[in-house]
């Protein structure tokens, strides 16, 4: 994609934010936008970088490795936002600034174990399935709380929040439902461990980030309406 094309589409998606936030009596400043680059080349990440963004986030590991080692003289912070399996924990742990989708307390004892002592621990996020839905990773509701009571208690992370991916809903008032509930686990975790800097909800993207703005997010993750459709390989 051209240049031009993508700090256009950064500055259109900001004045949104900016927009909803006004909107909902909330500072734009408690918004980071992460920009979702899967399948994208290096080259379209060093524009957006270029303009000011800062935060990107990657589905696929082997991918986002190659771009890192491409992007290296870029002061980009790094958030794994697909499914991890077991064996890949380590790169993740050793590469990445956050991971929005842990779901096991096997994984988050991993990434513990293979967090670099010379790093800050590393941000992650307990990723809710809020619809139930068979298709979708995440951790039931009623078992949100035990899995952080694990987690908090590993050296190598810091519990920062939440993480969704509802299901797609026809309006924003039907959007909100999820991102509502999110929003009420989240206090429910700040109850039960006040001492913990619980102060993150990733959810909401291109179709539903004003829905989410509104109900907390603190996290957008916004792909399509910055890089335009995505053309996965065959």
């Amino acid at each position: 994609m051209r240049k031009e094309t993508i700090v256009e589409n950064l500055n259109a998606v900001g004045e949104r934010i900016v927009t909803c936030c006004n909107n909902c009596d909330r500072d734009p400043a408690e918004i980071t936008l992460l920009a979702v680059s899967k399948t994208r080349p290096a080259e379209d990440l060093r524009s957006a970088y270029t303009a000011g963004q800062r935060h990107f986030g990657e589905n696929y590991l082997q991918e986002a490795l190659e771009k890192q080692d491409v992007l290296s003289d870029l002061d980009i912070r790094w958030h794994f936002i697909g499914p991890l399996q077991s064996n890949k924990s380590r790169a993740v742990a050793e590469r990445f600034q956050w991971i929005h989708t842990v779901d096991r307390l096997k994984i988050a004892q991993r990434l513990s174990s293979q967090r670099p002592d010379t790093l800050a621990p590393l941000n992650i996020c307990l990723q809710v399935n809020i619809d139930n839905e068979q298709s979708k990773s995440g951790i039931a509701p009623q078992e949100l709380e035990g899995l952080a009571r694990e987690v908090v208690q590993l050296p190598g992370l810091r519990l920062r929040g939440l993480m969704a991916i509802p299901a797609a809903r026809p309006n924003r008032q039907a959007q909100r439902k999820p991102f509502i509930e999110l929003a009420r686990l989240l206090q429910s975790l700040r109850e039960a461990f006040p001492e913990e800097q619980l102060d993150t909800l990733s959810m909401g993207m291109s179709a539903d980030m004003e829905a989410a703005i509104t109900c907390g997010a603190t996290i957008v993750r916004i792909g399509t309406d910055i890089f335009g459709v995505r053309n996965y390989p065959e």
